[in-house]
């Protein structure tokens, strides 16, 4: 296995493709992990974490469109949603550009 931070990089910063395609967010962090998984190093646990994340996200935004009846609740959650899915993405590219390991808050585990 090689060592690739580049790649890794790019894995984390390619989530905001969402904000481009509405869907890419999960496509191309899939394609690159199933594909570069084998081969570089650490590829398979962040990727792993990545796509969790993405689906995480979408769960929650799914959850929140009822609440937007209620008060406007759901609204605030999606903006929320938004929020970190800009944010936490950039901040896991830059500790992984360090050498550090990232996190994804409320990210649950679909795949382990």
């Amino acid at each position: 296995m090689r060592q690739d931070n580049q790649l890794l990089v790019i894995t984390h910063l390619s989530q905001l493709a969402t904000f481009l395609t509405g869907f890419g967010g999960l496509l191309i962090p899939l394609i690159i992990w199933v594909t570069q998984k084998e081969k570089v190093y650490n590829m398979d646990e962040q990727g792993k974490r990545i796509v969790n994340f993405q689906l995480s996200l979408i769960l929650y935004a799914i959850i929140c469109i009822p609440f937007i009846l209620l008060l406007g609740l759901g609204i605030l959650g999606l903006i929320a949603i938004g929020i970190i899915s800009i944010v936490v993405p950039i901040i896991n590219a830059i500790k992984t550009s360090n050498g550090e390991s990232p996190t994804y808050p409320l990210s649950l585990n679909f795949i382990s």
